[in-house]
């Protein structure tokens, strides 16, 4: 039960609706104050702002509004608001490209080994860096296996340290776009 700050009628939840439904603002106002600081608590658990929160909860209200003559005390009221402040949620990042990684996210997460190249052989390395120039496969060879510095490597080949920089960073993209075309490099 709510206690109206009109007065002192208090609410049961199926008065609330159907106050609601009737578009008695007393009844409109109970229910937000009621529902209100768990929805602003879901929110603030997805965004640090309190504006975002409160303006996401607040659209997910207009929604509730709008729906409550459909619910049919099937199951928690509660969740029925939680869930469709949720999805006022997902809209608003949606809209707001900057979250969409955060929500899109959330369904489809798979499991990633914490150590992706462990999935697959260092053969599997040595012929995908058989597959490079031969000179960027040659920096990348000294560099990466050997453990040799670019001016030992710049030394080596007769080139610039600069072109040793130059083939040891072109190699590593060919091989990571190689391993992910392969599905063997996972992106942190």
């Amino acid at each position: 039960m709510q206690k109206s700050m009109f007065g002192t009628k208090k609410y049961t939840e199926e008065e609330l609706v159907a106050g609601c439904v009737r578009n008695d603002r007393r009844a409109q106002e109970a229910f937000y104050r009621k529902f209100f600081p768990e929805m602003l608590r879901m929110c603030m658990r997805y965004t640090r702002d309190e504006d975002t929160a409160i303006e996401i909860v607040n659209n997910g209200f207009l929604r509730v509004f709008k729906k409550l003559h459909t619910f049919a005390f099937k199951g928690s009221l509660e969740g029925w608001v939680r869930r469709l402040v949720y999805h006022s949620m997902a809209d608003y990042f949606r809209d707001n490209a900057r979250y969409l990684h955060f929500l899109v996210l959330e369904e489809r997460d798979e499991v990633v080994p914490e150590r992706g190249h462990e999935s697959f052989y260092e053969s599997d390395i040595l012929n995908v860096v058989s597959t490079l120039p031969p000179v960027s496969q040659e920096v990348f060879r000294l560099y990466a296996i050997e453990g040799y510095n670019h001016a030992e490597i710049a030394a080596n080949l007769n080139i610039s340290e600069g072109t040793s920089k130059w083939h040891l960073s072109t190699a590593r993209q060919k091989l990571r776009d190689q391993l992910v075309s392969m599905g063997h490099y996972y992106e942190r």
